[in-house]
């Protein structure tokens, strides 16, 4: 998994295949996050509040408002990550905080909306983090409680009245968060071995395929450039008829690694199948990436590889297509790259071709 960590990218679109399942976790948050303003907002428009806590209230919604969108549409939150989620649970824990403060503080039927953050946290943030979110919660208790001594705090029968209080919480954080491991755990037991090519570590063809499909989704609506480069072996044949095929699994391992080297952490490479990788060059137009291709033809070239304890040279031919010039989707920018490879082979390898507006 180490080639695809390495794709991470401070980009507001997804680039790996955990950053594209934790947007769809960021949208169930979101929806959570509206539903606990519009719960809120009817207790105070069908008068569950007192008029002298209205004002309170309504600023209360107001600044959870504001929160919210700032960090949903500003630009600079656009990545999706665990920690930004877990400031939308604190967030709205001092919202619902606020909110009990003026509706009846431990007595307000407001009081059950802390399980929607636990719930929240134990389905996206983990078992630690929703553990600190219950001592959290466990604080606001102690503080919504009104005016007590530290000694009165620790006395037994405080404590007891507070664990039953917290006890229906534990509870539900406990489970959803056993459900919620158990989930993940088949999910990517699921999906590892179809999602990564097991010989080099890289994403397969289909985890490339789900990544692709987003960031060129961005590319169209955004008016972004992209660009495709496909990368064939020039002497993977030869090398695995001559010394077996292990020394050709050697060969494309090691070959991957020194594409790698040559790509930024934003560039998505993958093995599309035996002897041809995929690259994926966002907002990267045709000229920045015939530089880039350039630079990996020449790294391969100018370097030795070792398989099998012997030294072996080897270099590739890549073909690339880009967005728009050469297509407005996907498996046209595939069809393009692969015609170009093929044009590259046959002119005597060792070479890019790019053909852009063909």
């Amino acid at each position: 998994m180490a080639l695809m960590n390495n794709n991470h990218k401070e980009l507001g679109i997804p680039t790996s295949i955990e950053e594209e399942q934790l947007r769809g976790i960021s949208r169930s948050v979101g929806e959570i996050e509206w539903l606990l303003l519009i719960v809120v907002l009817l207790y105070h428009v069908f008068g569950g509040s007192d008029p002298d806590d209205r004002p309170g209230i309504v600023l209360s919604m107001v600044l959870y408002t504001m929160s919210i969108m700032g960090l949903r549409y500003a630009t600079f939150f656009k990545r999706e990550s665990r920690w930004k989620l877990a400031v939308e649970t604190w967030i709205m824990t001092a919202f619902i905080t606020w909110a009990l403060l003026h509706t009846g503080r431990l007595e307000s039927p407001l009081l059950n909306s802390y399980l929607l953050i636990i719930i929240t946290s134990a389905l996206a943030l983990g078992k630690l983090t929703t553990l600190l979110e219950l001592a959290l919660i466990a604080v606001c208790l102690v503080l919504l409680g009104g005016d007590f001594t530290l000694v009165e705090i620790i006395s037994p029968m405080y404590l007891a009245g507070l664990f039953v209080q917290l006890a229906p919480m534990v509870l539900v954080a406990y489970i959803t968060t056993m459900f919620a491991s158990d989930i993940r755990y088949g999910i990517s037991q699921k999906s590892l071995p179809s999602e990564t090519d097991e010989l080099t570590e890289a994403l397969s063809a289909r985890g490339f395929a789900i990544i692709a499909d987003s960031l060129f989704g961005q590319a169209i609506r955004y008016h972004r450039a992209i660009t495709l480069l496909i990368i064939e072996c020039d002497t993977l044949k030869q090398v695995s008829d001559e010394q077996g095929h292990k020394a050709g699994d050697d060969l494309l391992a090691s070959l991957i690694k020194l594409i790698q080297a040559q790509l930024r952490r934003s560039d998505i490479l993958a093995r599309q199948s035996g002897e041809e990788f995929v690259v994926l060059l966002p907002e990267t137009p045709a000229a920045g990436a015939l530089h880039v291709a350039d630079k990996i033809r020449m790294a391969v070239a100018a370097s030795s590889l070792t398989v099998i304890g012997r030294t072996v040279t080897t270099t590739v031919s890549i073909g690339t297509a880009s967005f728009p010039h050469d297509g407005n989707n996907l498996d046209l920018l595939l069809a393009k790259a692969t015609r170009n490879v093929y044009e590259a082979k046959q002119a005597g390898r060792n070479r890019v071709v790019q053909q852009s507006g063909r």
